[in-house]
C-alpha cells in the first residue's frame, strides 16, 4: 500500500483519485481546483450543472467556504446517526463546477480516517462523487467499480477492496432563513 502522503502530493498538483468514503466509493480531488473537477466531471460523462459534494473534517471549514448559515446546520450536523450532507447556500472560495446553479454546495462532515488524513494533508474540502458514470448505478464495492472509471484517475487508495460500503448519504438542503427540505433520505 502507498503511503498517504503519496495522494496528498497527487490532490495537492491537481490530479484525481479513487478512494473509499464514510459511504460509498469516491472520486476525488482538491474542491479549489476547477481544472481538476473538470477532469472529474469528464471522466464520469457529467452534466455540467451537475454539482459536487464536497468532504471537510469539521463546522470549522464549512465556516471557510459558507460564511453565513443557519444555527440549524450545526443541530442536524450534531443529531445526524448516518452519514448527512447539508447543502448550504451562498458558498465561496470553492471551484465555481462544485457549486450548484443558485451558488449552493452540498458539504458533508466526514468521519472515515483516511478521508481525514487527506482532508487534513490538503487543507481543502475534498471532492466526493460516487465511483460511476453518470446514469449508472453506485458501486458498492471495489469490484463493482468500472475499469472505465479505475484507468481514469491518477491515483487509486488500495483499502479496505473488499469491503461493501454503505449507501449514499442523507442530504437536506438549508436555507438562510433556517427552513430546510430532504433531499435524500
Amino acid at each position: 500500500m502507498t503511503d498517504i502522503q503519496t495522494y496528498i502530493d497527487l490532490l495537492k498538483s491537481g490530479k484525481t483519485i479513487l478512494y473509499p468514503t464514510d459511504t460509498v466509493w469516491g472520486i476525488g480531488c482538491d474542491a479549489t481546483n476547477e481544472e481538476a473537477c473538470q477532469k472529474i466531471m469528464a471522466l464520469k460523462n457529467r452534466e455540467e450543472e451537475t454539482s459536487f459534494i464536497m468532504l471537510v473534517d469539521s463546522f470549522q471549514m464549512i465556516e471557510r467556504y459558507v460564511p453565513e448559515f443557519h444555527e440549524v446546520c450545526y443541530e442536524l450536523g450534531d443529531f445526524a446517526v448516518t452519514p448527512l450532507t447539508i447543502i448550504y447556500p451562498n458558498a465561496k472560495n470553492i471551484a465555481p463546477s462544485v457549486l450548484a446553479a443558485d451558488g449552493s454546495v452540498g458539504i458533508r462532515i466526514t468521519t472515515d480516517p483516511t478521508c481525514i488524513k487527506l482532508i487534513k494533508g490538503l487543507r481543502k474540502p475534498l471532492i466526493s462523487t460516487s465511483a460511476n458514470l453518470s446514469g449508472k448505478p453506485t458501486p458498492m464495492n471495489y469490484d463493482e467499480i468500472s475499469e472505465e472509471i479505475k484507468k481514469g484517475v491518477d491515483g487509486i487508495i488500495e483499502e479496505r477492496l473488499k469491503e461493501r460500503m454503505s449507501s449514499p448519504s442523507q442530504i437536506i438542503k438549508v436555507e438562510t432563513d433556517g427552513t430546510f427540505k430532504i433531499i435524500r433520505e
